[in-house]
């Protein structure tokens, strides 16, 4: 008898983010509200996050604004993004980190695992590092598994792999 599986994983494609944070930086130059403005975005790739440096509270919100919705429009999803408290940076500008959460942590693995033996079906759990390994007799009970996880709010973007 066969056994089908799939791996659920949270992660962010860093080249899309790469792209977001230019579009968001283009949008910048061209916008007339940031006109002799010293607000920047810059994006770390090795330490996956984000850095907005705003004048102020209205622009660093306006800043925000734009990254995210530039990171709407290449598919990346908001959750994937934890924001730091905006801090005081060199005179009297505002910055604000935005890191980009990669892997599933043990809690939320546990509180995944949680919800799928919840649902009542014949499928195994297995916890593999920043990623959990989901497998069954049956591929129906695997789609039903899919299906209810993607009808979710789950707090992290869940993406679902390796199906065999």
């Amino acid at each position: 008898m066969a056994n089908f599986s799939f791996d659920i994983i949270s992660e962010v494609d860093l080249q899309e983010m790469d792209n977001a944070v230019n579009q968001a930086n283009k949008e910048l130059a061209q916008r007339y509200d940031f006109k002799d403005s010293k607000s920047s975005i810059a994006y770390d790739r090795k330490e996956k996050k984000v850095t907005l440096v705003a004048d102020d509270d209205f622009k660093l919100r306006a800043l925000t604004d734009i990254l995210v919705t530039r990171m709407a429009k290449r598919n990346i999803s908001l959750k994937s993004l934890k924001f730091n408290p905006p801090e005081k940076a060199f005179e009297g500008y505002l910055r604000q980190i935005a890191q980009i959460c990669m892997g599933i942590d043990k809690e939320k693995a546990k509180e995944l695992t949680g919800i799928i033996k919840g649902l009542g079906l014949k499928v195994q759990t297995q916890i593999e590092g920043e990623k959990i390994k989901v497998s069954s007799a049956k591929k129906d009970d695997l789609q039903a598994v899919i299906a209810h996880l993607k009808g979710l709010n789950f707090s992290l973007p869940l993406n679902f792999c390796n199906y065999r």
